[in-house]
């Protein structure tokens, strides 16, 4: 008979790595599903679409995973575990259903992404503590290590599948979920049972779920809406309704760890960062977070934008091979990740999880030095190294954290653990965005006439068509996201403007070269790259920070084992 270990290893392995593929499936995806729901991203209003489709799904998971982990350690984890499958496995297949098509279709898929995202907090708030209830304490390095590499490899593998789905039909996308949640849910509703430590009081802390979920919820919120421009300025920074959210949402942050030590029953212990294995562990955690999460999105817009069509693929086929040439990461990931979290069994965390993130430090500035024509070959090894980085930190910095805690706060320290973790990746993606934004909002202007004077528009011409393109830094990151040129729009806008200096314009060869394949990729790369570089600087430096913190995390530890050493003593 198989070890129940060995059945709850399985099961949350799948839940992870499922919720995971679904986190990332969607940035490969995008320009097939706007196709699909006919969604024109040429109107500059879709932006708010494309952010929510995109962000929505990681906003509603990192805003609810400490709340669940809390409420698992009271009424049991398995059953709220089976509960995320299900919920899960509905909102996937409402997706592939969405009925309608424009805008209405879009507003469909983002609640059906909020309720997956639902599901996916179950399974993520869950699954790490399962494995520490049932894995001995000189195993469970290993299996969370395995547990934590499907999860990663499934973001990486997210790209791969959404890919090849949608080029094929944009709802299978959403659909290949459907029978994997299927299997899921029947089996960890028959097989999963709940030999967790639960706590004595069961007593739902109102307040704390009030400053946390709602904080964070405004804080990502004033995030997602500060990449939409705004009064003329390509951000919306300076929108007043981004700034109180921001404030509002930063200041029930701030009141979160005063609340929790007022309420009777707190939904978090912040004792716990006082154990130092699992306060630096989170903080590495984050740090790795925020410079993985975005770049993901980053190299895709490279690869989509400007590298395959620079190489001769068609834009239609672009999602694909953007998907294929992401596979190095996943292979680096696989080749370090199980094998690491075999090692942090016997040796710890500090070692390993620092060497892996300064490999990934490494891996972003050789990034940083590519110029836009690269081989591929070159661009494969730096994918692999940043992959195997990733993978070495990944399963000795989980099974640090959650060996150092009590049992019965097992729930709610997994829920806090992929809560940060989930909030690095969704911050990132604002960063970085912003970062590239606000890089191209400086160097767009002006970089145009060259290229354009080169395709042979008249002088009178170019002045106009540069500007339009440089006023909007973010439709033209926008059309490189959805892998498309954008030129027979601004050239069509510019003549219903000044009809005089674009008659016939249709029928002139510079038209026909500016609204070809490679015209807009090399005249926009320049400016690109130069915005691209420092965010790969940006993402080196937070690995830099994310190695220091994991090394300071100290000697291993685990609680309950060790009697020679309490958790927060300096010799750790």
């Amino acid at each position: 008979m198989v070890q129940y270990k060995w059945i709850a290893l399985t099961n949350t392995t799948i839940g992870v790595f499922m919720a995971m593929v679904n986190g990332t499936i969607i940035l490969i995806s995008l320009p097939t599903i706007f196709k699909g729901i006919n969604l024109d991203p040429n109107v500059s209003g879709n932006f708010v679409y494309l952010l929510w489709i995109l962000m929505g799904y990681n906003i509603v998971t990192a805003t609810l995973l400490v709340t669940f982990g809390k409420l698992s350690d009271m009424f049991g984890r398995t059953r709220l575990f089976n509960l995320g499958f299900v919920v899960f496995t509905v909102g996937s297949l409402l997706l592939f259903l969405t009925p309608s098509t424009g805008i209405l279709g879009a507003d469909e898929l983002i609640i059906f992404r909020l309720f997956q995202g639902v599901g996916a907090a179950f399974l993520f708030s869950n699954s790490a503590a399962i494995l520490t209830d049932a894995f001995p304490a000189d195993e469970r390095g290993m299996a969370l290590g395995l547990n934590q590499v499907a999860a990663l490899a499934g973001s990486f593998i997210g790209l791969v599948i959404g890919g090849i789905l949608s080029v094929i039909n944009w709802r299978l996308v959403f659909l290949v979920s459907v029978p994997f949640g299927a299997l899921g849910s029947v089996w960890s509703i028959i097989r999963l049972k709940d030999i967790s430590v639960k706590k004595v009081q069961r007593h739902i802390d109102y307040f704390g779920n009030l400053s946390f979920a709602g904080g964070l919820t405004l804080l990502l919120i004033g995030v997602t809406y500060g990449l939409i421009n705004y009064d003329g300025s390509p951000m919306g920074w300076e929108n007043p309704w981004v700034i109180l959210s921001l404030v509002l949402g930063s200041i029930l942050l701030v009141a979160f760890p005063f609340v929790e030590a007022k309420v009777r029953d707190p939904m978090f212990h912040m004792s716990l960062f006082k154990i130092r294995a699992f306060g630096m562990g989170n903080l590495a955690s984050f740090m790795a977070s925020i410079g993985r999460g975005g770049v993901m999105l980053m190299l895709i817009i490279l690869l989509q934008g400007i590298w395959l069509p620079l190489h001769g693929y068609s834009y239609s086929s672009t999602p694909f091979w953007a998907g294929v040439a992401m596979l190095p990461m996943t292979v680096g990931f696989f080749a370090t990740g199980p094998l690491s979290g075999w090692l942090s069994d016997r040796y710890g965390a500090k070692e390993l999880g620092s060497l892996g993130m300064v490999i990934a430090a490494v891996s972003f500035l050789l990034l940083s030095s590519l110029p836009y024509g690269f081989n591929y070959w070159e661009f494969a090894l730096i994918l692999f190294m940043l992959g195997a980085g990733s993978g070495m930190f990944a399963a000795p910095n989980t099974a640090a954290i959650m060996n150092s805690v009590p049992p019965e706060e097992r729930g709610v320290a997994s829920g806090m653990r992929a809560t940060i973790m989930n909030v690095g990746q969704t911050a990132s993606l604002g960063l970085f965005f912003t970062l590239v934004i606000a890089s191209l909002s400086s160097n767009l202007s002006g970089s145009m006439l060259g290229p354009l004077a080169t395709a042979g528009v008249p002088a009178g011409i170019s002045p106009m068509i540069d500007g339009a393109i440089g006023a909007s830094p973010t439709a033209a990151l926008f059309s490189m996201f959805l892998g498309y040129n954008p030129m027979q729009t601004v050239v069509q806008q510019l003549s219903n403007l000044y009809p005089s200096y674009f008659a016939g314009y249709g029928t002139t060869a510079w038209y026909s070269t500016i609204t070809g394949k490679s015209w807009f990729p090399n005249a926009l790369a320049p400016p690109f790259m130069s915005a691209l570089s420092l965010s790969f600087l940006v993402g080196a430096a937070l690995s830099v920070l994310a190695a220091a913190a994991s090394f300071m995390r100290g000697k291993k530890y685990v609680h309950g084992l060790d009697a020679s050493a309490e958790p927060t003593d300096s010799s750790q």
